[in-house]
């Protein structure tokens, strides 16, 4: 067994792929708990807004690590993602912080149905690129 670059960017996709997991929980629980008016707009956007920086920058993490290893099958699954990511940051309402959530907008039916469908969305795909990456760990550390 030799440890290679691609093992080492595997294995450490994997453990940010569970904080990106969690990120993702997190933000179909608080739109949830939005849609049931459990909680307060302001407050949840407020604990909201300064994950997605975090989120955004781990899966760029994860990418570099991919690109200066050589696995170009991963960048292609991701890539989608990013795109997502950077189009969405780009075109987020006017506000003084970062973030994406507009506390005076969320509540709007549209808008609230939108952002839990991207929470769903990405649980989903945080969870099939878990597996991905447990494979690739894999292989690459038979190889």
């Amino acid at each position: 067994m030799a440890f290679s670059l691609a093992a080492f960017s595997y294995i450490i996709s994997l453990i940010v792929d569970a904080f990106l997991i969690f990120f993702a929980i997190f933000h179909v629980i608080a739109f949830d708990e939005l849609k049931t008016e459990y909680k307060n707009p302001i407050e949840q956007c407020n604990s909201l807004n300064p994950l997605v920086p975090f989120e955004y920058g781990l899966h760029l993490l994860i990418n570099f690590l991919f690109l200066i290893s050589g696995e170009w099958f991963s960048i292609l699954i991701n890539a989608p993602l990013i795109a997502y990511h950077i189009n969405r940051y780009l075109t987020r309402p006017v506000m003084s912080g970062p973030g994406l959530y507009d506390a005076t907008s969320i509540l709007n039916a549209n808008v609230l149905a939108r952002c839990q469908r991207e929470g769903w969305i990405k649980l989903a795909f945080y969870l099939l690129c878990f597996f991905y990456y447990l494979y690739g760990m894999i292989t690459s550390l038979i190889h």
